[in-house]
């Protein structure tokens, strides 16, 4: 870590290590002020939002003033998303996706449907507000559901086609996506619990066995066993970005290395059900992914620049903020009555809003700030994150591809 002078402006190079501690530094100053403020508690605001929305406006104010910023060395970001996908395909055995039944398959097919949603919505309002379809569609389903990665390579790929500004639409509604994913599904699970006084329960409808697939043993793990777990993690990583790599080459685009990472995952620990080849253990995988996925989402809110949403402008503010109603309004009045009007639905409507504007981790962080209230839902917390960061991939990537060779494509 060192200071430096740019241009009359105090520049602070912060190192990866430092950076590391500096998430974990606010991811705790988040849990210490959500305990101390009831308004954060009462509304399912999470611990890393909190400490990153504070680092946040602390690097706003730096670049408002000039009078300071930062550059961090950000490396351990991906890191942290990759393992935190890696121990949700972990978690995917087979009999568990099979005692997921048919509410698995409804919101599969739900979240698929609203991402053609996105997609028809941004592709519509281009046409009345006259803007061009690369900028609608990184308005849309790509940054929404695939986050700063898929509009990173959406966006590149955009730019390399003669759209210059198609990185920087993507950047920002991704941004944006995010904060609004995180500050709405909290609220949105807590205000259908409430109003509908609901309360977790056990559904005779649903498989009770389905706790027992992934229940700790309660023995104690050796030190060998606890290497063994987390070299899966790390092997599955690497053979993840690997399988990614192939498939991105073979579809001639880029393929989300978390994607790969947790399919090798699920294969990984199905395999392992019927050869035995190590001691998996549930408790000990589940606690590493809340632990990574909290500190992926505290660097990832820490290092946004709020003064990139100054690219929304004009027709892309009109198709994002349209984007945010959707997934909203969908979930409140739609989605939840799908789903059963119960307290698993009403988590499952936070995790959709997380999942449908900011990505899987924005998903599990909104749903786990509900459950740490209201008590835990074990069917949200089983399905939305299989469905949110694997299975909607299977509508959602298909169909973008289709609209962008339907709608840019063709215009050149």
């Amino acid at each position: 870590m060192n200071f430096e002078i740019i241009d009359g402006i105090s520049m602070i190079n912060v190192n990866s290590a430092v950076t590391l501690a500096l998430a974990a530094s606010l991811l705790l100053l988040g849990y210490f002020v959500k305990n101390k403020v009831t308004l954060l508690d009462k509304y399912c605001i999470p611990a890393p939002v909190i400490g990153g929305f504070i680092f946040m406006f602390i690097t706003w104010i730096g670049h408002l003033t000039g009078a300071f910023a930062f550059s961090f060395d950000n490396i351990f970001q991906n890191t942290f998303m990759l393992a935190f996908f890696t121990t949700v395909g972990l978690g995917a055995s087979y009999k568990l996706l099979v005692k997921g039944g048919k509410l698995l398959i409804v919101y599969w097919l739900i979240a698929g449907f609203v991402s053609i949603l996105q997609n028809t919505l941004g592709i519509g309002l281009s046409k009345v507000l006259g803007l061009e379809a690369p900028y609608a569609l990184l308005s849309s389903a790509i940054s929404m559901i695939g986050g700063h990665g898929a509009a990173l390579s959406y966006g590149t790929t955009f730019g390399e086609m003669g759209y210059e500004i198609a990185p920087l639409v993507g950047a920002a509604a991704a941004t944006f996506g995010l904060i609004s994913a995180v500050l709405i599904g909290g609220p949105l699970g807590r205000r259908l619990i409430e109003k509908h006084n609901l309360k977790p329960e056990e559904d005779s409808a649903f498989d009770s066995s389905v706790t027992d697939i992934n229940v700790a043993t309660g023995e104690k793990l050796s030190s060998l066993d606890i290497m063994k777990n987390v070299s899966v993690i790390f092997i599955c990583m690497a053979f993840g970005t690997i399988i990614a790599g192939w498939i991105g080459n073979i579809i001639n685009m880029g393929f989300p290395t978390y994607v790969g990472a947790m399919f090798v995952a699920v294969i990984v620990r199905n395999l392992n059900e019927k050869l035995h080849l190590y001691r998996f253990d549930f408790g000990l995988v589940d606690e590493i992914g809340n632990v990574t996925l909290n500190i992926y989402l505290s660097l990832a809110l820490m290092t946004l620049k709020l003064w990139e949403l100054s690219g929304l402008i004009g027709g892309v503010f009109v198709v994002v903020m349209s984007q945010v109603l959707l997934v909203s309004l969908l979930a409140y009045f739609v989605v939840f009555r799908i789903l059963g009007k119960n307290y698993d639905a009403a988590v499952m409507c936070a995790g959709l809003c997380g999942h449908g504007l900011g990505a899987t981790p924005s998903a599990i962080v909104n749903m786990t700030a509900v459950n740490e209230k209201y008590g835990m839902s074990r069917k949200a917390m089983m399905i939305v994150p299989i469905v949110g960061a694997f299975l909607v991939d299977v509508i959602y990537q298909p169909q973008t591809i289709w609209f962008i060779k339907t709608f840019v494509e063709n215009l050149m």
